[in-house]
């Protein structure tokens, strides 16, 4: 929580010489940047491979890890934080509070950094984990001591959204502005209030301004999971997310789109995409339209002209001289 704002590292346990590993990765991952320390369990090859971003008032660490334990004690307390754990694969058994919970794929728990505790990964293990500073969320949830080390159900809708909207921070290129961050951060605060319990207040908050930004980006994602689908509509679409087209339509409103025109711009850059690509030089410009959705090939062209004002054939034949 202490990194420089903006910051982004990526770390893996291959970047050290074996006889290195374990001792240079517990001081830069835990000791230096999660503020945790870890064992290695006897006999399992040790591994660790993360994504860490700090921005303002939200730490993210996300990557997969070997079966260990994880502990947290008072001489590596440095701050207080609520950190919200989400296994993606694997899990294991948290301890806290006097209390012992199982953890499995999809579920989640909340933690105080100040306490002390523990987490046995039994297996190997994908992970989220969020941090936010606790006289920032606290006021927004309802009774957060209630909520700490309490399993959250794989199928909590606020936790798959919050999950979904947090993964935009993997990649180093996003969120170039001081602006965008703060933006993003204050979502993340609406979204994890509504998954550990928030006030009335903050959740009418929160379903004005969290909520619709994490339900857009989850739209956004799976068009373009099922670009290649031409009987992909917005009436799937909604029936996936379980809410009506009429409301997919105003969140792409509020984004200055159309679900129809962000459908044909993804589409549309697909297809550019393959024609530049020097590994289908023998693949036709019909096909090229079919693997990118398109089911007519004169609206692709004529579409495909007016985006890039060059042919399909044009832009296949300035690659290749």
């Amino acid at each position: 929580m202490n990194s420089p704002p903006g910051s982004f590292i990526r770390l893996s346990t291959d970047q050290f010489a074996e006889r290195d590993r374990i001792e240079a990765t517990r001081e830069i991952f835990g000791r230096a940047i999660l503020k945790c320390g870890f064992e290695p369990l006897p006999d399992i090859p040790f591994h660790m491979d993360m994504v860490l971003r700090a921005l303002p008032d939200f730490g993210f660490s996300s990557g997969t890890c070997s079966a260990m334990n994880c502990f947290v004690t008072s001489q590596l307390m440095s701050s207080d934080d609520v950190f919200l754990t989400v296994a993606l694969s694997g899990g294991g058994v948290c301890y806290g509070r006097g209390r012992e919970e199982q953890i499995g794929s999809g579920m989640a728990f909340v933690g105080r950094s100040t306490d002390e505790g523990r987490f046995y990964i039994h297996s190997n293990s994908e992970f989220v984990n969020l941090r936010f500073p606790f006289n920032r969320v606290a006021p927004l949830i309802t009774d957060l001591d209630a909520a700490l080390v309490r399993p959250i159900p794989a199928n909590t809708e606020a936790l798959r959204l919050l999950v979904h909207y947090a993964g935009v921070l993997r990649e180093e290129d996003t969120l170039g502005t001081p602006e965008v961050r703060n933006l993003v951060v204050t979502h993340l605060h609406d979204l994890a209030a509504l998954a550990l319990g928030a006030t009335r207040d903050a959740a009418a908050v929160a379903a004005g301004r969290g909520v619709p930004a994490a339900r857009l980006r989850a739209i956004k994602a799976d068009i373009v999971e099922n670009l290649t689908n031409r009987q992909l509509s917005i009436d799937s679409v909604a029936a996936r997310h379980r809410i009506t087209p009429r409301y997919i339509r105003m969140l792409f409103e509020s984004d200055a789109t159309t679900f129809s025109e962000f459908v044909l711009v993804q589409r549309l850059h697909r297809a550019y995409r393959m024609l530049i690509d020097p590994r289908f030089p023998d693949r036709t410009v019909s096909s090229v339209a079919f693997e990118a959705g398109f089911g007519d090939l004169s609206y692709f062209n004529r579409a495909f002209r007016r985006r890039y004002g060059a042919t399909p054939s044009d832009v296949r034949a300035n690659v290749r001289s």
